[in-house]
């Protein structure tokens, strides 16, 4: 099957109103992918594995997210933030609709967690986050990237680059105001603060740049990393240290961080 071939056959499943034999099909493609088998160009083989780490919802959202994305970067301006803002909608429309099938979309996302697990322990900028006993509950908006396929790749990331505090993609909805999230768990880690020199210290052993100091930027040609704070970088009881937030994208030109790469969504398809 072709590059072409494949995206085809996502948009006719999509177009079809996810009958069984479509959604048959998504999770043969999702299986593929997590075997290696389906080479999704837009990740490294690790960051592919990041996103297999996910789960096969977030997997299956990211390649319905896939179909509607393109492979062209968007850059700066008014233009450019509209055309952004239209693919971000109809990439959620068609997540909603996949998980509406699915049994994985939940309404009124604030109101059913809060209802579920009690008040939020905490609010980022991006997340509110609930206390599950082991684990995190989180409630992940798109604010920072405004398409849910970036925001689906940042969680493909942080799987890679950060295992030890790995998000797993429960499923999706929307909050009161009708904003599209999506719904993820991380395991709860104990830690104490790092100082802004010994988060620098382990960023330079992942061969990471600083870049900007006042937000806490990295980076390499690959990799943008952000808000490398000390609330989001703690050493673990064990002497180790845990990532359990930060904003990681792909380092395309555009973010004009040194990067290199591409937002493509070019698939191959491999035997074994």
């Amino acid at each position: 099957m072709t590059n072409s071939d494949f995206w085809e056959r996502i948009k006719a499943i999509i177009s079809g109103g996810f009958t069984p034999e479509g959604l048959a099909e998504l999770d043969k493609y999702a299986d593929k992918f997590t075997c290696g088998q389906l080479l999704y160009k837009r990740f490294s083989p690790s960051e592919q594995y990041g996103c297999t780490t996910g789960g096969h919802a977030h997997v299956i959202a990211s390649l319905l997210a896939g179909a509607e994305a393109g492979s062209d970067s968007v850059t700066e301006g008014e233009d450019n933030f509209e055309r952004q803002c239209q693919r971000g909608e109809a990439q959620a429309l068609i997540i909603e609709q996949w998980t509406r099938t699915t049994g994985c979309w939940t309404d009124n996302i604030d109101d059913t967690l809060t209802r579920l697990m009690g008040e939020q322990i905490a609010e980022g900028g991006e997340a509110h986050v609930y206390d599950h006993g082991a684990t995190l509950i989180k409630s992940i908006g798109l604010d920072y990237y405004i398409e849910p396929i970036l925001a689906l790749d940042r969680i493909s990331l942080h799987n890679a680059y950060f295992p030890e505090t790995r998000l797993a993609v429960l499923g999706f909805g929307r909050d009161r105001e009708g904003v599209f999230r999506i719904i993820a768990e991380q395991q709860f880690i104990e830690g104490t603060r790092m100082t802004d020199e010994e988060i620098a210290e382990f960023m330079k052993l992942m061969d990471f740049k600083l870049i900007n100091p006042r937000n806490w930027t990295y980076s390499t040609p690959d990799i943008y990393l952000s808000d490398m704070h000390d609330e989001n970088v703690l050493r673990t009881n064990s002497g180790g240290v845990a990532v359990v937030d930060c904003d990681i994208r792909i380092n395309t030109p555009e973010l004009r961080c040194g990067g290199v790469r591409t937002l493509t969504t070019e698939v191959e398809f491999r035997m074994h």
